[in-house]
């Protein structure tokens, strides 16, 4: 049986043997065709962590690389995502003052930029939450935003966001007046409406039109990689094999596979993404 036609990138995915089938789910994903992956650190929680400080991140970064190790042995080609999840500010917000909370995240922040600075991470992950908050929090979720922002810029690397389902048509200007190209900005989980760049779900209906639209986006799974939450959000294998299928039925062609998988992951994050 021969290897695989052309790369199949996974643009967000988390494989944490820990809580997770790990490199099961991995092999999953290349036996189906899968060839290259973005592996995006988990929430501190999953690692039994409540961050009091910036450097309490440093387990989860450190784990996120040690499984991309693990699963470059089986011959996917990885490039980790380190960062902060909004959706932290909720959680540590039940134990220290929002000023507080801020900093730690924005340590954490700064913590994940050295790492792609050093050269063992591509990218930074950031957001604010997609759920209703007071205006306070959303304001201070913005300001850690904004910092994120900049620290993608001083390393010279994209940034993926987690945010409100819309068009985050404000984190534009956002990242401009903080040195960061609007086309480093990623909008993970997107709708086609957003102002960033796309990052589609591998199952969104309107995938097919994109493509022959010559829209530049990215496909993904989001897979939680969690015993308690098996297939959330979709499987391992869904990107390829949801690549494959519209190939074969001539819903997207070659050279939109090609812009999905290689040249638009390729541009964004400055990697090289070839078999």
């Amino acid at each position: 049986m021969g290897g695989p036609r052309f790369p199949i990138t996974d643009h967000h995915i988390h494989l944490d043997p820990r809580n997770g089938r790990g490199i099961d789910a991995a092999k999953d994903f290349r036996r189906s065709g899968g060839t290259h992956l973005f592996l995006v650190s988990k929430p501190s929680s999953s690692f039994g962590i409540l961050p009091v400080k910036g450097e309490d991140f440093l387990p989860v970064f450190e784990e996120t690389l040690a499984v991309a190790r693990m699963v470059s042995e089986t011959g996917i080609t990885v490039y980790p995502v380190l960062g902060v999840h909004p959706a932290e500010i909720t959680r540590l917000m039940e134990s220290f003052p929002l000023s507080r909370v801020v900093e730690i995240m924005k340590e954490g922040i700064a913590l994940a930029a050295r790492f792609v600075i050093d050269g063992a991470a591509v990218g930074l992950k950031s957001g604010r939450p997609h759920y209703e908050v007071s205006p306070e929090v959303w304001d201070a979720a913005n300001d850690v935003l904004s910092y994120s922002f900049q620290k993608a810029g001083e390393a010279g690397c994209a940034i993926q966001v987690h945010a409100e389902s819309g068009p985050c048509a404000d984190m534009r200007e956002m990242a401009r007046a903080v040195g960061l190209s609007p086309d480093q900005v990623v909008k993970h989980y997107a709708i086609p409406e957003t102002t960033l760049v796309p990052s589609l779900l591998a199952t969104h209906p309107d995938i097919p039109a994109l493509a022959m639209e010559g829209r530049a986006f990215m496909m993904e799974s989001d897979y939680m990689d969690e015993l308690s939450r098996p297939g959330a959000v979709i499987g391992p294998r869904s990107v390829p094999r949801v690549t494959t299928r519209l190939l074969s039925t001539g819903q997207i062609d070659e050279d939109a596979t090609h812009r999905i998988h290689v040249s638009t992951p390729s541009q964004v994050y400055g990697v090289d993404i070839s078999l």
